[in-house]
């Protein structure tokens, strides 16, 4: 797929990108995106911008000079820093006669299907309106429980639900790089996001970010799963978009090719759960063959869940099976686990379904 074919793109700006080592915003090289956004729209592509920075630039005008802050300081940091952050773009946005609409995003309004449903018609409306969405997590009431963490995945979840085709993400580095014969070489595709996709991984963050190339690999088994090509570039040059399509210096992440519908390409996009099923060698070829999950397959669980949670279903090798969504909570499970169907009334004391999950909501990985 070429660049210019995708009907709706996300561009994921990294803090490092658009803010200077003196913690300033970079006016002349984001002058520079638009221009590349605005051929985009020429093109009739419809955009999403999803941007750090806030953090970064509510330290700068506080002049705070740690730049790892507690979570609850770093919540008022961002909310001053937000405000800074929309208003730079406000203003570059509008000198360019280009209208703009905010959206701020908690876990909640994507792990939640009514929510993201939701989201996706705010989207879809700002899209009428000929408005580009800003997109950024609420990190004014983030908490590490309930907290992305990072901007990468964020961008990942939103090209998921509003049916992206490309997320592109605008980086301090030219893309993934495999070491050969100590030398750097960067990887131009990657056909699957597997293990020795990530053992390629370089641990460490820069200044203002807080995911690395990690969550980026993390964002691209999101975008992957769920039908949508991803490409990872260097942001640091003027109009770095025309500077993709020319010089095509990046890597870049095919999808596979997926017959899921949007439901079921947005459980397998969720992010990563604790919660887990684990299941007998029966009950993982009944999944596999399209059948719904019974107490009677279920060995043990791990993590506590409440129903309509996204859990993963892992076989007696330790191998995750599917991801799914669960019909029952946690401690109604631990009661019920390798019974017949027909004794879940008598235990639980009510009426209730018989499948733990329903097929509908599982998919095989």
């Amino acid at each position: 797929m070429q660049l210019n074919k995708a009907k709706k793109i996300v561009i994921k700006l990294g803090s490092s990108t658009i803010i200077d080592a003196k913690g300033k915003f970079k006016k002349k090289w984001f002058l520079s995106l638009i221009q590349d956004i605005k051929q985009l729209r020429k093109n009739n592509q419809e955009i999403v911008i999803v941007s750090s920075g806030a953090i970064a630039l509510g330290q700068s005008y506080l002049k705070i000079q740690n730049k790892k802050v507690k979570i609850e300081m770093s919540q008022a940091v961002a909310s001053i820093g937000q405000i800074h952050l929309i208003n730079e773009f406000q203003k570059i946005f509008e000198k360019n006669k280009i209208k703009i609409g905010q959206i701020l995003i908690t876990p909640d309004d994507t792990e939640q299907r009514r929510r993201a449903l939701n989201a996706r018609r705010t989207f879809e409306n700002l899209f009428k309106l000929e408005a580009i969405p800003v997109v950024n997590e609420n990190d004014t009431t983030a908490t590490s429980e309930i907290k992305y963490g990072d901007n990468d995945r964020l961008a990942a979840r939103v090209a998921q639900i509003i049916g992206a085709d490309l997320l592109i993400i605008l980086s301090d580095v030219d893309g993934l790089y495999e070491k050969i014969s100590n030398k750097k070489s960067l990887i131009k595709q990657v056909d699957i996001v597997n293990e020795k996709v990530f053992s390629l991984v370089d641990k460490k963050i820069n200044t203002y970010g807080s995911g690395g190339m990690l969550t980026k690999l993390e964002a691209a088994k999101i975008c992957v799963n769920a039908g949508c090509h991803m490409l990872i570039a260097n942001g640091g040059k003027f109009n770095p978009i025309k500077k993709i399509i020319s010089e095509k210096v990046y890597t870049w992440f095919k999808p596979k090719i997926s017959n899921l519908d949007a439901r079921k390409k947005w459980i397998i996009s969720s992010l990563s759960s604790s919660a887990k099923i684990y299941i007998d060698h029966g009950a993982s070829k009944a999944l596999k063959s399209g059948k719904s999950l019974l107490p009677a397959g279920i060995i043990k669980i791990a993590g506590n869940f409440k129903k309509g949670d996204n859990i993963v279903i892992v076989d007696n090798n330790n191998i995750d099976v599917a991801r799914a969504l669960s019909s029952f909570t946690s401690e109604e499970i631990n009661k019920i686990k390798g019974l017949q169907s027909n004794q879940i009334e008598n235990i639980l004391g009510y009426a209730s379904k018989s499948e733990i999950v329903h097929k509908d909501d599982i998919v095989i990985l």
